[in-house]
């Protein structure tokens, strides 16, 4: 009995203390919802916490009024999902690769991506390379280039090592190829690692600023952080005087964007966070 005390116990002040972590992350994102929906004079005078004051929804009225905003947003949706895919593939196909122990040179090609983990390329360099590869001013600039992190090419062949050679050798008794044995045995098992890297790439490819800043000149193709540094920043920019016209504040503005920026990319993690579980192959064999 007293044991069972002890785990409810546990129990009960593990569940308190991540709900308060928990809404202590939440709090700044409900912050800045409210500070979008609220009326100016309530901004203007810091009374505005977690509940909007004076209800209106002018700034999402004007954000949403902006063209050059959604085709920003399909620019960033597009060079996230097309940019995703091409990572995983790259990645996973040369983590698999590198997990195989008969494939050879794998251990120079290693200790190749270890160096480049721990050393980063100089801009200039990488700004000469994506130059001369005719990638600038084109949105491949913003995916080629981050196509294969070394991180999670490490991750990744950490991952398949792990999957039982027993199934490996199952698919080859079956007649699978080594592709097939790619494609139907670990690809499907190592799901939570796909899910988990494509996230990660993807949002940090939604977040991207810089590459964009360096590499595209085409306004046609500025992804929506490059559009909103504009909207914000400058107060030279047309955008700022509108705002004053409109008498909306800047800071109303800057929460309405954030909200308008950050809501897609947090839409996608419920669909993927139950293959944050690493558990797709347990029961593959039976002892």
């Amino acid at each position: 009995m007293p044991v069972y005390r002890s785990e409810k116990l546990f129990q009960f002040l593990n569940a308190a203390f991540f709900l308060v972590l928990g809404a202590l992350m939440l709090a700044p994102m409900v912050h800045v919802l409210s500070i979008s929906l609220s009326s100016t004079e309530f901004v203007d005078a810091n009374k505005v916490f977690i509940w909007p004051r004076g209800f209106n929804t002018f700034i999402y009225e004007h954000i949403f009024s902006q063209q050059r905003l959604w085709r920003a947003m399909g620019v960033s949706v597009y060079i996230t999902v097309v940019g995703t895919v091409i990572f995983l593939l790259f990645t996973s196909t040369m983590a698999y690769a590198l997990s195989r122990p008969h494939m050879p040179v794998r251990k120079l090609i290693m200790r190749l991506i270890v160096i480049s983990f721990i050393f980063n390329v100089p801009l200039i360099p990488y700004f000469l390379t994506v130059n001369f590869l005719g990638l600038t001013n084109t949105l491949w600039a913003l995916m080629i280039p981050g196509a294969v992190g070394a991180f999670s090419v490490i991750l990744m062949k950490t991952f398949f090592q792990g999957i039982s050679s027993e199934i490996f050798d199952a698919g080859y008794i079956d007649g699978c190829s080594e592709f097939g044995i790619y494609w139907r045995i670990a690809c499907p098992l190592s799901l939570p690692s796909f899910a988990t890297m494509g996230l990660f790439h993807a949002v940090g490819t939604w977040n991207g600023y810089f590459a964009a800043l360096i590499f595209i000149r085409d306004k046609d193709l500025y992804p929506i952080q490059i559009v909103l540094r504009g909207m914000i920043v400058s107060e030279n920019s047309p955008d700022f005087k509108e705002l004053l016209d409109m008498h909306i504040t800047p800071e109303t503005l800057k929460a309405g964007i954030i909200i308008f920026a950050t809501l897609p990319i947090i839409i996608v993690y419920p669909f993927l966070q139950k293959y944050f579980v690493k558990g797709a192959q347990l029961g593959s064999l039976k002892e």
